[in-house]
């Protein structure tokens, strides 16, 4: 939103700016405090600030009046929709999408990064010979595999 605009509506209704901010800050980070830190300190994240810009850029442009079926406008308002899904998958307690600091009670990141999930022999054949023996095994005890 242009800032002419955002001051013509900042004279008409004076600290609305900054109420919505706040407003849509504490959503946020009513949102985010089942997993994160909040509200985030200095520097927030830019995920986080991106997704209060959008937030707040079409509280702005639904304040100042706006065509809804303008291209642009549903362009921003899909984006909000977008960004408020992101929040929903950051927010989500066991799977977060998103590295943004945890809760002090946790680690430092809000990702878990497993172990390389790879098998490595010293031969690139010997898995050959494990998958045999396993078979035969599996032949010898009359079962198979349970996988």
């Amino acid at each position: 939103m242009p800032g002419l605009e955002l001051d013509a509506i900042e004279s008409q209704y004076p600290g609305w700016t900054v109420a919505r901010l706040d407003l849509q800050s504490a959503w946020l980070d009513s949102r985010l405090a089942k997993r994160y830190e909040v509200p985030f300190a200095s520097p927030a994240p830019t995920a986080v600030l991106g997704w209060l810009t959008l937030l707040v850029t079409k509280d702005a442009y639904f304040k100042r009046g706006v065509n809804t079926s303008d291209e642009q406008m549903r362009e921003l308002i899909r984006m909000v929709d977008e960004a408020r899904d992101e929040i929903k998958q950051a927010a989500d307690a066991q799977n977060g999408l998103f590295d943004l600091p945890l809760r002090s009670n946790t680690t430092e990141s809000g990702i878990s990064r497993g172990n390389p999930r790879g098998y490595s022999e010293q031969s690139p054949y010997v898995w050959k010979s494990i998958q045999r023996d396993t078979g035969v095994d599996e032949d010898d005890a009359g079962v198979g595999s349970y996988r």
